[in-house]
């Protein structure tokens, strides 16, 4: 029994798995800067009173919140960088990220998006025409009065696309990313067969690990935050 732990403690060590889940954390960090700026300019666009910008956000949002992630990460590593040359790094394993960065920032956006624009129904009708009333125009009220508000009503399914973004940093896989959690588990598992459900245990945990303060964080947040009608 001895035996069998400490080569399965070997094997954790071998395969860098805590710096699998790092790799994860990043990208989930840096994709979700991503979502959450590319996100809010779409939630204004379509709270806009210009039709056009309407339209366009709500065409990005319906199209790419309908499209698979790993169809984009697909072809922003077949499409963009084999086909039309695009390198954004010197570094061949960080351009690899960078492009997951972006697949993984692009498709949680139009989530971030909805997310944000549940929170702005949230804020009462008056406070935009009162914005109006002042001579305040769109952008002003929007970035003054409405978003700050919009934000604090939105915490929770912001948080619950967090989650979703974490777990679908494992689709960074298609991208090409090396060392990352999927990739890192399934050579595992290829490789040592005979600890199957101990790797497949530990890499569940793990991301039980990271979910659950997520949820508690948002939770909290979202009840501190919220406002007291």
């Amino acid at each position: 029994m001895d035996d069998y732990l400490s080569g399965f403690t070997a094997l954790l060590v071998q395969y860098d798995v805590l710096g699998a889940f790092w790799t994860n954390i990043q990208l989930t960090f840096w994709g979700a800067l991503l979502a959450l700026v590319v996100g809010t300019v779409l939630a204004v666009m379509r709270i806009s009173p210009l039709v056009s910008l309407d339209w366009a956000g709500t065409t990005y949002v319906n199209l790419v919140r309908n499209t698979p992630l790993t169809v984009i990460m697909t072809f922003l590593v077949l499409g963009v960088w084999t086909q039309l040359g695009v390198q954004l790094s010197s570094d061949f394993n960080l351009n690899f990220f960078i492009l997951a960065v972006i697949g993984l920032g692009l498709y949680h956006a139009a989530f971030v998006c909805e997310a944000i624009r549940s929170g702005v129904n949230t804020v009462p009708v008056g406070q935009a025409e009162a914005a109006r009333a002042i001579g305040l125009p769109f952008t002003a009220a929007a970035r003054m009065i409405v978003l700050p508000q919009a934000f604090r009503g939105a915490v929770a399914p912001l948080g619950n696309t967090l989650i979703a973004l974490l777990k679908n940093s494992t689709v960074a896989a298609a991208a090409s990313v090396t060392g990352e959690t999927a990739g890192t588990m399934k050579t595992m598992i290829e490789f040592q067969p005979n600890y199957i459900w101990e790797i497949f245990l530990t890499f569940a945990i793990g991301y039980v690990i990271l979910v659950i303060p997520i949820g508690l964080a948002t939770t909290w947040l979202s009840n501190r935050l919220a406002v007291k009608r």
